[in-house]
């Protein structure tokens, strides 16, 4: 991630690249797990016959995940519900 072309052309697009800092691996645990959940239940197994397919299927997911798919770690709530009900306490 270090390759001056690829630096190059995250400034171009203006993405903001993240990386770990030595030695804190859980620094990027949240957005593995999330991504390993994504590639499991849309990805694995599934023909996208495009890009925009699979973009598609990608923010639909994101958008699933964010406000209807609940986790026993939030107290069976989805994402959006947990952070609404502990923004207003």
């Amino acid at each position: 991630y270090q390759m001056g072309s690829y630096v190059g052309r995250l400034k171009e697009e203006r993405i903001f690249q993240s990386m770990s800092r030595k030695g804190t691996c859980l620094d990027n645990s949240v957005m593995e797990n999330f991504f390993g959940l994504l590639k499991q239940e849309i990805y694995y197994g599934h023909t996208y016959h495009s890009f925009e397919e699979l973009e598609r299927a990608i923010r639909h997911y994101i958008t699933y995940y964010n406000k209807h798919r609940i986790k026993a770690k939030l107290g069976w709530l989805s994402p959006v519900d947990y952070r609404l009900r502990h923004a207003a306490a």
